[in-house]
C-alpha cells in the first residue's frame, strides 16, 4: 500500500462550486482504475470546520505502485491537474497499516488527516528499535480507532524522507470532535475499485 496526496490551495474568494462541479462531472473516471485502492476527492473550504484556506486535496491509497506511476507521470490522469492548476507537489508515504471500519459500506462524508513529526532520536535504550516501538504504538492506536462505528477506513503511513507519520481517516458523517486532526475535509466522491485489496492490519 502506498499513500499519495496533492494539495491545491485556491484564492480566498475562489468559488468552490467550481471544484464541486469538477468532481461531480469527472470523479467517476477512476471508479474502475486498476491498481488503485481508493481515491477520496476531498476539499477544505475557508472558514468551514476551522479551515484557513480553500483547498482541493485528493488523497489516494494505491495497491500497485506501477499503476500509481502511470497515473502520475505516464499520461493516465495527472496531466489534467497540471493542465488546469499547474504541477503541485505530490506528497507520498509508505503504508504501515490500514483497517476497514464498521461504516465501510456507507459513503464517507468527511475525512481527517493527522501529520506527526517523528522524533529525531526515539531510541532511549540504545537498541535502535525506538522507532519501531513508536510505530507499533501508533498501529495499535489506529486499530482501536478503526473499531468506532463511524469509521469507514483508517490508514497509517510514513514519509521516511522527512520522517513524518500520516494518519488518514474516512468518517461516515463527520470527523469525531476529539480526533487530533491537522486537517479536516469534506468528501465529495470516493473511487474505490480496489478497496477490498488494501491490506487489513499492519502491512508486514
Amino acid at each position: 500500500m502506498y499513500a499519495k496526496q496533492y494539495e491545491i490551495t485556491l484564492p480566498a474568494d475562489y468559488d468552490m462550486k467550481i471544484i464541486r462541479k469538477r468532481v461531480a462531472d469527472g470523479g467517476h473516471v477512476l471508479d474502475d482504475r486498476a491498481g488503485l485502492g481508493m481515491k477520496a476527492y476531498v476539499i477544505r473550504e475557508r472558514g468551514v470546520d476551522g479551515s484557513p484556506v480553500n483547498q482541493y486535496a485528493p488523497f489516494y491509497l494505491w495497491n500497485d505502485t506501477g499503476a500509481m506511476a502511470h497515473f502520475l507521470v505516464g499520461g493516465a490522469g495527472f496531466q489534467n491537474i497540471i493542465r488546469d492548476f499547474g504541477r503541485p507537489v505530490a506528497h507520498h508515504w509508505t503504508g504501515v497499516a490500514c483497517h476497514a471500519g464498521p461504516a465501510r459500506a456507507a459513503f464517507p462524508r468527511a475525512a481527517s488527516r493527522r501529520l506527526t513529526p517523528l522524533p529525531a532520536d526515539p531510541d532511549s535504550d540504545g537498541t535502535g528499535l525506538g522507532l519501531s516501538a513508536l510505530i507499533e504504538k501508533e498501529v495499535e492506536g489506529l486499530r482501536e480507532l478503526a473499531r468506532r462505528d463511524d469509521v469507514h477506513t483508517a490508514a497509517l503511513a510514513v514519509d521516511p524522507h522527512h520522517w513524518q507519520l500520516m494518519r488518514f481517516v474516512l468518517w461516515k458523517d463527520a470527523v469525531a470532535p476529539e480526533e487530533a486532526a491537522t486537517e479536516r475535509y469534506e468528501v465529495l466522491h470516493l473511487s474505490a475499485p480496489g478497496i477490498a485489496d488494501l491490506p487489513e492490519g499492519r502491512s508486514w
